[in-house]
């Protein structure tokens, strides 16, 4: 299993298949040279040489560790060269870092997963995950958005979730078209109606901050404790360690007291969605 005494230096993986999920988001399966294990909601950094590092957080299972998968979005230098990546490309990795999500507060609850756009890939992890701990939980329910059927990651393999495992899953778009014939409208018009033990359940949100910030204010007015919600805060981690500064969050850093944090810790600080 990797272990490095330098946190700086990245470990080697091979790029063995790309996936095209969207127009703008791609996944990669990456081959480590040595096992890397992390916990759901962790994130590592990924590095093109030559080029630089980005933060993802997997969107694989954890208990496969032979590889590991990150979805990535195009919107910048770094992950402009990701996308023009190919199957044997080389790259590298670092950690993983920060805490993932709280599995043992989750136990025996009813649970309400909660997630928009790219943050559907997280999110992918953490279901896995639960998956995998099947009677675990009570009650497993996913509410995804998007803004169009195009833009949907992984859709056609969460449609498919409620055949093979014990979760309920209701999607929504905000511009529907031909090839969509489910729901219309922000994430939030789904947040409502749960068949869950509202005031003693745990909701997870992730997303863009925007629906992220709406959809934790919609599960607060329909009755979830603010203990009870966890939000992904996926600042710009540039180093991982908290050396950098740049994911400040109020007294805490995202890489390192994050991502993954309980709503009530951090709704009183200033400017959290920005």
């Amino acid at each position: 299993m990797y272990s490095s005494n330098n946190p700086y230096r990245p470990l080697k993986a091979e790029v063995i298949e790309v996936i095209d999920e969207t127009s703008t988001i791609k996944t990669l399966t990456l081959k480590p040279e040595d096992k890397i294990s992390f916990e759901t909601g962790q994130f590592i950094e990924l590095s093109v040489p030559g080029v630089g590092e980005a933060p993802f957080t997997p969107s694989s299972e954890p208990a496969v560790n032979e590889n590991i998968q990150v979805s990535v979005m195009n919107v910048g230098k770094v992950t402009a060269k990701i996308h023009c990546l190919e199957p044997g490309s080389i790259v590298g990795l670092r950690g993983p870092f920060g805490n993932g999500y709280p599995l043992e507060v989750f136990r025996d609850r009813e649970i309400v997963v909660t997630g928009g756009g790219c943050g559907f890939a997280p999110l992918r992890s953490l279901l896995y995950e639960l998956f995998s701990r099947h009677g675990w939980y009570k009650k497993l329910l996913f509410r995804g958005g998007c803004r169009s059927s195009k833009d949907m990651l992984y859709k056609d393999e969460i449609l498919e979730w409620p055949s093979k495992h014990d979760i309920d899953v209701v999607l929504t778009v905000d511009i529907g078209d031909d090839s969509w014939d489910g729901p219309v409208g922000v994430v939030t018009t789904i947040l409502e109606d749960f068949e869950v033990d509202i005031p003693e359940a745990v909701a997870v949100v992730c997303g863009p901050p925007i629906m992220m910030k709406f959809s934790t204010q919609k599960l607060l007015e329909t009755g979830f404790r603010m203990e009870n919600i966890y939000v992904s805060m996926e600042k710009n981690m540039s180093c991982g360690m908290g050396k950098c500064g740049h994911c400040r969050i109020g007294p805490f850093y995202a890489c390192q007291d994050g991502p993954v944090f309980r709503f009530d810790k951090i709704c009183h600080l200033p400017n959290i969605w920005d």
